[in-house]
């Protein structure tokens, strides 16, 4: 497998296109994705019960049919707790889609990011969709998503299966509201592989818990969270199957896509400084580890020692002994950029100049073996700055 450069739209049968409508007051706005036929789908969405129009019908659709062909964005109005207006505004704009492109409605799959609580401005809808185009520019996709993004989230990956070669791409947005728990971040993969919408799922359900599920910026689960992924066959490989090598080999394209994503998302936290990666060895199982290692990069002490430069380890353990798992607390290591604060729960000295140097990188990586068993987990984050407050605060004004 190779990474190489590309677009949403990178995948053979796949165009994008993106373009300032008006949901927003300057930046790209409203984009697709479009597959020039009907694609295997499958999906996961935000566990907060307050769930999002778009995302509901989104999702009725996906269990309708099993095939989506486009998928339809507008960011700056996240039409979320807008009652049965707001699920008719979400109706409209898959019907709308669905006619300027000739196919079925419920191959149109509908997401909207941005403040929750507003009504879908419909004129602003109408005339974006009038000048959205197959075949457009795929780069602005990645753009028209954003919200309090920094930068773009975009990955393409190329895998060969037989004489054919494989492409997927991912494209993602979220820098606040990020916790989730399928659970403001959305992601899309396109991939032109022949596989089922049943096989396709089970990749995706499994890899989920272990990247998206991993991340966290500020403890709150979306109203409006969604990854999708379409896989179109236009490749000209036998159908994947379960249990085979070639499957093996989809799934870890899957994971790489998503990991990449799900870090990027993580470093673009809304006023982050840098990325902190967490990993947990010697957890009693896997779930253990995941559950520590998210509970470590989720505490608001960590993440602001982390901003604060500051080596205070003992927020680390205090994470670990509430994280909810039963393991001894009697031989803990700990080290922070591969410098050890801890060995076998008991503090250890280190060189200062070094730490210093350590936590002034773009990203911190914190280790924390339990010697408890065999099993690892990863989890990915930020820290917590002072900006986030201010974004946040000013957030709709």
């Amino acid at each position: 497998m190779k990474i190489i450069d590309g677009t949403i739209a990178s995948p053979l049968g796949f165009s994008a296109d993106g373009l300032h409508a008006g949901f927003k007051k300057k930046k790209l706005d409203f984009g697709w994705i479009v597959s020039e036929k009907p694609a295997s789908v499958a999906g996961v969405y935000t566990t907060n019960k307050v769930i999002a129009a778009p995302l509901v019908l989104t999702r009725q659709s996906v269990q309708k049919t099993g095939q989506m062909q486009a998928i339809v964005v507008n960011s700056g109005v996240a039409n979320s707790c807008t009652g049965i207006q707001g699920m008719e505004d979400a109706q409209t704009m898959q019907a709308w889609t669905a006619e300027k492109l000739q196919i079925d409605p419920d191959l149109v799959g509908v997401a909207s990011t941005g403040v929750i609580g507003d009504l879908m401005p419909m004129d602003t809808l109408k005339s974006g969709l009038e000048k959205l185009v197959v075949n457009g520019n795929s780069e602005d996709f990645a753009k028209a998503i954003l919200t309090t993004d920094t930068m773009t989230k975009t990955i393409t990956v190329q895998e060969t299966f037989g004489k054919d070669t494989v492409t997927m791409s991912g494209v993602a947005k979220g820098s606040g509201m990020i916790h989730p728990n399928m659970a403001t971040m959305l992601a899309f993969i396109t991939c032109d592989a022949v596989i089922s919408s049943e096989v396709l799922q089970t990749a995706l359900s499994e890899l989920v818990e272990t990247t998206f599920n991993q991340i966290t910026v500020d403890g709150d689960t979306s109203t409006n969270d969604m990854v999708l992924v379409l896989a179109n066959g236009c490749t000209l490989n036998q159908p994947i199957e379960l249990g085979t090598p070639e499957y093996d080999s989809f799934k870890a394209m899957l994971a790489c896509v998503m990991e990449d994503l799900a870090k990027k998302i993580a470093q673009d936290g809304e006023g982050a400084t840098k990325l902190i990666a967490v990993e947990v060895t010697g957890a009693p199982n896997a779930l253990d580890a995941r559950m520590m290692a998210k509970s470590v990069v989720g505490s608001s002490l960590v993440k602001t020692a982390a901003f604060g430069e500051d080596p205070n380890w003992g927020r680390i353990l205090a994470a670990v002994g509430y994280a909810g798992v039963d393991v001894p607390v009697d031989n803990i290591d700990i080290s922070l950029g591969g410098l050890p604060v801890m060995l076998a729960s008991s503090p250890v000295s280190f060189d200062d100049e070094e730490m210093h140097d350590i936590l002034q990188e773009g990203q911190l990586t914190i280790k924390v073996d339990l010697h408890a068993g065999k099993a690892s987990g990863k989890a990915w984050g930020c820290d917590l700055s002072y900006d986030y407050v201010k974004i946040n605060s000013l957030y709709r004004t």
